[in-house]
């Protein structure tokens, strides 16, 4: 079995959702109820070793993708956030975060040494990501306190506009190059990210934002969870002039499992069929290369292949890119290694 970390998943968000309801998040992660797509379980049977796990503030406005007759659809930002709602919600997930450590379900993981360490104990290796920067003042002062708590990645918008920057809507078909990018704010947030060590995701920003973040960045560029737009032309793909800047400077995209950035089509249909997960892979190994191709699946965030299903069934991915002609080097490296390299390079480590 491959061992597999995967660089994004809402599983914390689904269990916030669900605890509001009544249910015991703990619970429902440690022992796995079958609900959504991960839990410890699920995860083990399907040799998910390990991943990002977004704080994510859903809006309470995120409109239908209503498609014309030819299946195109342009959905509208959602509005901006206020910070104080926003914060509350991400210090409910961190503890619930906190609380399936303690229950013994994950290892909250800081470093390159906790994930290798997390892995050989057979726990699932969680990094906390924050999707979408509501809950950071523009002084950067939460931001101290998020990391002292193990945050170690994060994206400054999700698919709508922050103090620190403008978010891409969802549309289809429809270039990256959607409003403006980065503000002052979000400038001084990446360049102190760069400082303290927290890994910076460009999965749901405008193409204006993506170069922002390539002029000032000086760590590899990571798109957690995004597909070739040549091949899907969502607006939420990434271009080949986006694919070659993140090749140039030795960065990482992880393959989006949703369905709706996998199909030329753009359609929101379950029965996608593994093999435009693989087109996608072999376009992206073809131009970022074999060291910058990884999974970012979006477990619990999107519709994805009903082949797939949930966590449990990952090796189905793995053996239709083994059948492809990915050899167990080049697997190593999708499924895992290039996720850990570039963690590594934003963490201020060396190689293990």
């Amino acid at each position: 079995m491959q061992a597999v970390f995967d660089g994004h998943n809402d599983v914390l968000f689904r269990l916030w959702t669900n605890a509001a309801k009544g249910a015991d998040p703990v619970a429902e992660f440690v022992e796995g109820t079958g609900q959504g797509h991960i839990d410890m379980p699920r995860a083990r049977k399907g040799g998910l070793a390990g991943g990002l796990c977004a704080i994510y503030i859903t809006s309470g406005d995120i409109g239908d993708d209503d498609r014309d007759d030819s299946g195109h659809y342009a959905i509208p930002l959602s509005a901006p956030l206020e910070r104080a709602p926003s914060l509350d919600i991400a210090l409910d997930m961190a503890s619930i975060a906190f609380r399936i450590e303690r229950a013994g379900g994950w290892k909250i993981c800081r470093n390159g040494a906790d994930i290798d360490a997390a892995q050989a104990q057979g726990k699932f290796a969680a990094v906390l990501h924050m999707e979408g920067c509501e809950p950071i003042d523009a002084d950067l002062a939460a931001l101290d306190v998020f990391y002292a708590a193990g945050l170690r990645s994060l994206g400054p918008v999700w698919s709508r506009n922050t103090i620190f920057g403008h978010g891409v809507p969802f549309a289809f078909p429809s270039s990256p190059d959607t409003g403006p990018g980065l503000t002052e704010a979000g400038k001084r947030l990446i360049r102190e990210c760069n400082r303290i060590g927290i890994a910076i995701d460009l999965a749901h920003i405008t193409e204006k934002g993506f170069w922002d973040v390539a002029r000032l960045s000086d760590k590899p560029l990571i798109v957690s969870h995004s597909n070739a737009h040549a091949l899907t032309p969502i607006s939420r793909n990434l271009t080949d002039k986006q694919l070659a800047a993140v090749r140039e400077s030795n960065g990482l995209v992880g393959l989006n499992f949703a369905v709706t950035m996998l199909r030329e089509d753009g359609a929101k249909r379950a029965d996608t069929p593994l093999s435009d997960m693989v087109r996608h892979i072999d376009y992206m190994v073809e131009h970022v290369g074999i060291d910058g191709v990884a999974l970012g699946s979006d477990f619990d965030g999107a519709t994805i292949p009903a082949e797939i299903g949930d966590a449990a069934s990952l090796q189905k991915l793995v053996a239709a890119l083994r059948n492809a002609g990915y050899g167990d080097a080049d697997l190593a490296k999708i499924c895992r290694d290039n996720w850990l390299r570039v963690l590594r390079s934003a963490w201020h480590e060396t190689a293990a």
